[in-house]
């Protein structure tokens, strides 16, 4: 439960932190972009069930998998599209992060 909020938490803070910290002038639009890059989620709504706490989303999930995340990535590298990539980056190195706590690696 405390894992889980943690990590929903890290889905808003992290994407503030590089607003702040990358996009200083315009830090709320680009953490709002962020933001509403979350909704990548959507894809979770195939799954049965909708949420399972020890599932990795990396790989299972349609907008999860390596394709793309690829995808992704080539979306961060246009500048027009470079917060929708960053946003989207952020996301997958954040559900990655729990697949990685869930098969034993301990994280910082």
């Amino acid at each position: 439960m405390i894992a889980t909020a943690i990590h929903l938490a890290l889905h808003a803070l992290v994407p503030l932190a590089v607003a702040l910290i990358f996009f200083r002038q315009q830090w709320g639009r680009a953490w709002a972009i962020m933001l509403l890059t979350m909704l990548v989620d959507v894809d979770h709504l195939l799954a049965e069930p909708i949420f399972a706490a020890n599932r990795c989303s990396i790989g299972f999930h349609p907008l999860h998998t390596y394709t793309a995340i690829t995808g992704y990535l080539l979306l961060s590298l246009w500048s027009v599209t470079r917060l929708v990539g960053i946003g989207l980056l952020i996301h997958m190195l954040l559900d990655a992060s729990d697949c990685w706590r869930m098969a034993g690696f301990p994280l910082p």
